[in-house]
């Protein structure tokens, strides 16, 4: 068992390395993508979606489905990221880079994918054609977060499957 985790941590680290190693204008462009899933965007994209309900009323399952798994989620993430403590990698690999803002709590799991996927996701399953716009801009915030060394590429799956996983479970409750 021991070694399957010193295996899966070390892929990890060379996934980390090979994607945090990018040219200056690709970090450049990801330092600006990856404020899609943050807090100010995120809030405020539900919020305008929630006052839109009234003018467009078939939306209001999904934005409620949003709105929910987006609470839910990020309680669990909250109290995932207390009981795993996971170190950021720029805090503990050697040649890491960091850019943009050194965040000082733990990494597990990324709240920025976390949060963009628990939005996405009810969109994507409601209205499928817009899986062809939500899934990328969604994979490439949590891309960012790596590209910019704040996460390693595990704490972006874990946050994208904890949104998939808590919107599942919304989604049989209020259906």
């Amino acid at each position: 068992m021991d070694r399957m985790i010193l295996r899966f941590r070390k892929a990890d680290d060379v996934l980390f390395y090979r994607i945090n190693g990018s040219k200056p204008l690709f970090r450049s462009f990801f330092g600006y993508v990856t404020h899609l899933g943050g807090a100010k965007v995120i809030v405020t994209s539900i919020l305008m979606l929630f006052f839109m309900i009234p003018y467009y009323p078939v939306m209001e399952k999904t934005v409620m489905a949003a709105m929910i798994s987006l609470c839910i989620s990020h309680i669990l993430m909250a109290v995932i990221k207390k009981l795993v403590k996971r170190i950021r990698p720029y805090l503990t690999l050697p040649d890491a880079m960091v850019h943009g803002f050194k965040f000082t709590d733990h990494s597990f799991p990324s709240g920025h994918t976390t949060a963009i996927f628990s939005v996405s996701i009810p969109f994507m399953i409601q209205y499928p054609l817009t899986m062809i716009a939500l899934f990328p801009l969604s994979c490439l915030v949590g891309y960012s977060r790596v590209v910019l060394g704040v996460h390693y590429p595990s704490d972006v799956i874990a946050g994208a499957l904890l949104a998939f996983s808590t919107n599942l479970l919304v989604l049989l409750f209020i259906s």
